[in-house]
């Protein structure tokens, strides 16, 4: 074994005991390399190097969103429409507790600012009504003097036209009582109705009684609980459907001759709700 190599022997485990010793020391250098900040960092990267201006080396601080605006409640008309009436109510009620001359004053003043937008309301309402037939109801059914006999005229017209009709398919029950103060009045009515559109009645007693008016009358025997009318009340007038075989209630009491005749014209030759 040569000089070198004895001496090579002998270093070999100091120079062990100096790496031993070492790793320690690289392993906390490394940790505080990677705990420095990225200042440093970025520092060494763009000051040292001097890398020029294509380069971004200072971090753009993020601009911060913008906050959105929360859009405001929107009060409903409704709201807004209680919101006065409510006020108004409160206006009152202060000026009538404490009736000083500014409440009083403020509820009257607040009041007629109300009463100018009713009548604004009131005369826009009217003005389109005008500009609309589709919404003018006296159309259908007129209020004015003129329009309304011609109205009448044409609707006379059309029922006498139904009534002279009438009698080919038609015909009357009417049950009456000799007892009856009701009954005498209405009988000669439903009498001259009946003549005049040739319609056939069939007169009924309802506690076996006569009646001048109708001398061919028959006693009831049931016939009112089978049509649905009400019992015991007298007179009571039926329209019988030939055709259909079924009766249809005309009405009870007094009538006049025009209502009588306005109510069979109705149920025989319009639908409910045609003249509404």
């Amino acid at each position: 074994m040569t000089r070198r190599q004895s001496l090579l022997m002998l270093a070999l485990p100091v120079l062990a005991m100096c790496l031993a010793a070492l790793l320690p020391v690289r392993a906390v250098a490394q940790e505080a390399r990677q705990a420095e900040p990225a200042a440093s960092a970025d520092s060494l990267y763009c000051e040292q190097r001097r890398l020029g201006y294509w380069f971004y080396c200072v971090k753009p601080v993020p601009a911060e969103e913008p906050q959105m605006a929360q859009p405001p409640a929107q009060v409903t008309a409704t709201q807004e429409l209680d919101a006065v009436t409510g006020e108004l109510r409160e206006l009152k009620a202060r000026a009538i507790l404490y009736p000083t001359p500014e409440n009083v004053t403020a509820y009257i003043r607040f009041q007629r600012a109300q009463l100018d937008r009713a009548s604004l309301f009131s005369d826009v309402w009217q003005r389109a009504i005008w500009q609309d037939p589709e919404l003018d109801y006296t159309l259908e059914r007129p209020v004015g003097a003129l329009a309304k006999k011609q109205w009448q005229d044409a609707r006379s017209a059309d029922r006498d036209a139904v009534m002279a009709r009438l009698s080919e398919r038609y015909g009357l029950f009417y049950f009456f009582a000799q007892t009856c103060g009701a009954c005498e009045v209405m009988s000669p009515i439903v009498r001259s109705v009946a003549d005049r559109w040739h319609i056939t009645v069939r007169a009924i007693s309802t506690d076996g009684g006569p009646s001048r008016h109708f001398p061919d009358y028959n006693v009831e025997s049931g016939q009112r609980p089978r049509m649905g009318l009400e019992p015991g009340i007298t007179p009571a007038l039926v329209l019988w459907d030939s055709v259909a075989r079924r009766p249809i209630p005309i009405g009870y009491g007094v009538l006049s001759a025009d209502e009588l005749q306005d109510r069979i014209y109705l149920l025989t030759s319009k639908e409910a709700g045609h003249d509404y």
